[in-house]
């Protein structure tokens, strides 16, 4: 009977053992998932992604002005779709599209300031871009 006492808390401390080495490698594993996720080059831009090298110089401008001139009046969240969607950027990350928005609003109000696009006031408090006349 002590032999098989004995053997069971053998057992009993191999199989403690053996959960603290599996929760270790369930810790493990979540970790490497997560840098996986981080370094993933599968072409989802993270919410920190620099948004000067995705683009080349004044592509924003172009397509936002031949989408303008092809659609009329757009505001700079519709502007933002076009221009992800040119780009073959997900339009449904919301991160990146609020990012595309201030650059776009930026980008833009520089050509308003030279004439080459003007503003068409606000809707629901999204400013409204058009073509210059």
């Amino acid at each position: 009977m002590t032999t098989l006492k004995t053997k069971r808390h053998q057992i009993e401390a191999a199989i403690a053992g053996y959960e603290r080495a599996l929760n270790q490698a369930r810790a493990d594993l979540s970790h490497v998932n997560a840098c996986i996720a981080m370094f993933d080059a599968s072409g989802a831009a993270a919410p920190y992604v620099d948004l000067h090298r995705l683009f080349k110089r004044g592509e924003v401008v172009g397509i936002c002005k031949d989408a303008l001139a092809r659609e009329g009046n757009l505001d700079t969240r519709e502007l933002a779709h076009r221009v992800m969607t040119a780009k073959g950027l997900d339009t449904g990350d919301k991160v990146l599209s609020r990012s595309l928005c201030l650059r776009i609003v930026q980008a833009l109000r520089m050509q308003e300031k030279r004439g080459k696009i003007a503003g068409a006031g606000k809707r629901k408090g999204v400013r409204v871009w058009r073509s210059a006349p």
